[in-house]
Formats: C-alpha cells, sequence, structure tokens
C-alpha cells in the first residue's frame, strides 16, 4: 500500500491570501472576523462574518473565464494555484491521467443561486445567463481546477455538511493507497456569506450575535460561547505517494497515515451524547494509522463556537484519549475562533494548518478563552501559541447530519 505525503498547500482564508499570511497571522493569535461587507446586513439579527478581504479573481483567473464561476469556484482555483506553486509541482502528458482532483463543498454557489432568481423575477427567463448552473453547482471547484491544471484522473466532490473538505482529502488518500493515483489535488471551497447563507444560519440560532465585538465573536470552549461565526476561502493539498514525491525531491510537510469516517445515526443538528459517533471516527483513523491514543500530540477541534458541540467533542476527545486528555499531555486548539466556521472548506483549512504545525513544531491557539467552560476541561492552548515537537496529530470535522471524519497526520521520519 502505498504511503500518502504532502507536498503543497495552497490557503484563502479570512486571515489573507495566501498560506504564509494566513500561518503566521494563526500563530499571532489575530482574528479575521468582522461586519459583514459583501452584502447590507442591517436588516439581519447578525452582521458579523468572516470574509476573505481584497479578494480579486483575476489574480489567479483570467478575467473572461470569471463569468464561468461563483466566488467558491474562485477560491478553489486560487487555493490550488498557490498549492501547485508550493509544490513546484509539474505534470508529464502521461502523469496527468493518474492525477485527480477532490474538492469538498457543503453549499455551493449561493451568490449565483440568488443573482440568478433575482433576474428571472425581475427581468425574465430569456435574461437568465447560460453560466448560472455553472457557478451553482458544487463539483465545479473540482471540475474548474482539473480543467485548469489537465488533471485527468478521478474529479469529483464530496458534500458532507462541515466534514466535505476533510472527506475530499480522506477519499484522495485511498486513492493513492490503492495504487490508482500517483497524485491528487485535494481540499475545500466554500462561499456562503449571502443573504441566504447568513439568514439561514440565523434562523436556526447557530450564529453568533456578538455584532459590537465580531473579533471576539467566536470563542470556542469559552464559557461565554454564543454560536459560530461565518466564514469563507479555500484550502488545497498536493497528496502524492511518497514514492513520487521522494523520486523528485520534494519537500515533505507531512504524511497522513490514518482516515476515519462515521455517522451519529442520531439528529440532523445536534451531536450524538459524549459525542459517540465523532469517538468511533477518531478511533478509527487511530487504528488506520496503527497509532495508539497517548501517542497523539495535538487536536485540532472541529470547536465551532456552540454551546453543545464544543460540550460534546470534549467529552468525546476524554472519551478516546483518556488520561492522556483530562491530564492535558495532549493539546487542542480550535482555529475557528480567529477564521470562522467555513462549513464545507472547513476540514481542509484545518487540516493544512495541522500539516504546517506537524512540520514547524507552533501551535496556533485558541482566541477568546477567557472562562474556561467546566465541561470543557482541557488543555485548549489559550490565547498564545506554543512551540512543541509535534508527533502524531489529528484533525476533527463534524456536520450537520451526523456526519464525522478524522484525518491523522503524522511527521515525516523518511
Amino acid at each position: 500500500m502505498e504511503r500518502v505525503v504532502i507536498t503543497g498547500i495552497g490557503l484563502v482564508t479570512p486571515l489573507g491570501i495566501g498560506t504564509q499570511e494566513s500561518w503566521r497571522a494563526l500563530l499571532a493569535g489575530e482574528s479575521g472576523i468582522d461586519r459583514i461587507s459583501l452584502f447590507d446586513p442591517a436588516a439581519f439579527r447578525v452582521r458579523i462574518a468572516g470574509e476573505v478581504k481584497g479578494w480579486d479573481g483575476t489574480r489567479f483567473v483570467p478575467k473572461k473565464k470569471l463569468k464561468e464561476m461563483d466566488r467558491f469556484t474562485e477560491f478553489a482555483l486560487g487555493a490550488a494555484n498557490l498549492a501547485f506553486a508550493d509544490a513546484q509541482l509539474e505534470l508529464t502528458d502521461e502523469e496527468r491521467d493518474e492525477a485527480g482532483c477532490f474538492i469538498g463543498v457543503g453549499l455551493g454557489g449561493l451568490e449565483t443561486l440568488e443573482k440568478t432568481k433575482q433576474t428571472l423575477m425581475e427581468k425574465g427567463p430569456s435574461r437568465v445567463s447560460p453560466y448560472s448552473i455553472p457557478g451553482i453547482i458544487a463539483n465545479l471547484a473540482a471540475g474548474q481546477v482539473s480543467i485548469t491544471h489537465g488533471l485527468r484522473g478521478p474529479s469529483y466532490c464530496t458534500t458532507s455538511a462541515c466534514s466535505s473538505g476533510a472527506h475530499a482529502i480522506g477519499e484522495a488518500v485511498e486513492w493513492i493507497r490503492r495504487g490508482r493515483a500517483q497524485i491528487m489535488v485535494a481540499g475545500g471551497s466554500e462561499a456562503t456569506i449571502t443573504p441566504v447563507g447568513i439568514g439561514g444560519f440565523e434562523a436556526m440560532m447557530a450564529l453568533s450575535k456578538r455584532n459590537d465585538e465580531p473579533k471576539r465573536a467566536s470563542r470556542p470552549f469559552d464559557k461565554g460561547r454564543d454560536g459560530f461565526v461565518c466564514g469563507e476561502g479555500g484550502g488545497i493539498l498536493i497528496l502524492e505517494s511518497l514514492s513520487r514525491a521522494k523520486k523528485r525531491g520534494a519537500r515533505i510537510y507531512a504524511e497522513i497515515t490514518g482516515y476515519g469516517a462515521s455517522s451519529d445515526g442520531h439528529h440532523i443538528t445536534h451531536p450524538a451524547p459524549n459525542a459517540e459517533g465523532a469517538q468511533r471516527a477518531m478511533r478509527m483513523a487511530l487504528k488506520d494509522a496503527n497509532v495508539s491514543p497517548d501517542h497523539i500530540d495535538y487536536i485540532n477541534a472541529h470547536g465551532t463556537s456552540t454551546p453543545a458541540g464544543d460540550a460534546e467533542e470534549s467529552k468525546g476527545i476524554v472519551g478516546v484519549f483518556g488520561a492522556h486528555a483530562a491530564d492535558k499531555k495532549l493539546w487542542v486548539s480550535s482555529t475557528k475562533s480567529m477564521i470562522g466556521h467555513l462549513l464545507g472548506a472547513a476540514g481542509a483549512v484545518e487540516s493544512a494548518i495541522v500539516a504546517l504545525t506537524v512540520a514547524e513544531g507552533r501551535v496556533a491557539p485558541t482566541i477568546n478563552l477567557d472562562e474556561p467552560d467546566p465541561e470543557c476541561a482541557l488543555d485548549y492552548v489559550p490565547n498564545v501559541a506554543r512551540e512543541r515537537r509535534i508527533r502524531h496529530a489529528l484533525n476533527n470535522s463534524f456536520g450537520f447530519g451526523g456526519t464525522n471524519c478524522s484525518l491523522l497526520f503524522s511527521r515525516f521520519e523518511g
């Protein structure tokens, strides 16, 4: 079975357009949350989000091609281009048949959908753009990246709510492991800061209403948390078989050694008690990697800043890791405290963060953790980044419908 390594990372986040820009800000404990500017939020109870600031799609996409794309596809192409450049990846024509692309997307082109509906109602069906459907459908992130980079292997979208990006990476790993692909471009993208996106989550009472303190609104594991903050962006990893990466002398950030996926089978939005389904995903990833729980040094938690979700995930981590977690030997942090919840892109962006953590031995903090919830009694790396040699790390991603995904990243030792 082929081993799978990460050789390139591309990030587009509320903290920066570029991997190093985002990583620097995360380590500095900066927040990318602010008042919504993509539309007028005055009529909404929630008026804050984590927007990608200063986005100009023409930096990554020819201007004439932009008409084909929604904002989420632009983010995917931007992150993919950054990842290709970071990996210094060049493919022969023959290799393109064994190079694929899986990009997870939770909701697809909401902005295009809303604009299309407005055109239809105001101007009639004859004025609807022929690019409306390509802009809306979720698989066009993977499709456009595959077209741009000439990837002729498998190309599809995983849609599993907030686990979408993580599942895309896990499935890409499986394709390489089985020897059916040598290179996979994998990750997630999302752009749902629109009236429908914010209005829908607002109606579910899922979002923080700290409009007067946007940078302090996302506060995972804090006693005062009142909901998550929507974010947007994209994260793409270049995955290669170890044999190919070594042959070309590629820099290796980390190895992906474990993948676990499960379902709660419990409720459409509420996690199972004690995060029982999430526990099974974590245990599955540990078993897949043949790594014992006490060898995990760090977890990038799903940690959305919702009252129920954070408490149940904390219980689930203790259920899997026992005294290793309860005695605070295991570090846990939620980078959603700084970038918000990127929904379908969250698991991919956070996987990239874990890969950087393993490579550099620096752990980004959970900011705004001022008064820890007694039900969340782990070491959440509050407010200030730390340094530690990371042997193995886990990334948790959970979503509506009770879907769970855990990915295990290991320090590459040769």
